[in-house]
């Protein structure tokens, strides 16, 4: 599992940096894994400090750091 959750991460930190800022929901779509494996990933990105977040009306942005 933690393979896959960083694999996941990889996923999403490198289209964040090829694509700049997306929202999170937008962002879920294009990465096409479980909920729960995204949301993990996201969070060990976020403890690495390799995320930026900007809430933005009901949801978030999230930026490659």
């Amino acid at each position: 599992m933690i393979y896959d959750i960083g694999e996941t991460a990889g996923s999403i930190w490198r289209t964040l940096d090829e694509e700049g800022p997306l929202r999170l929901s937008t962002l879920k779509k294009q990465i096409k894994v479980a909920d729960a494996l995204f949301y993990m990933a996201i969070g060990w990105l976020a403890r690495e400090g390799k995320l930026e977040f900007e809430a933005e009306g009901r949801g978030f942005n999230l930026r490659a750091k």
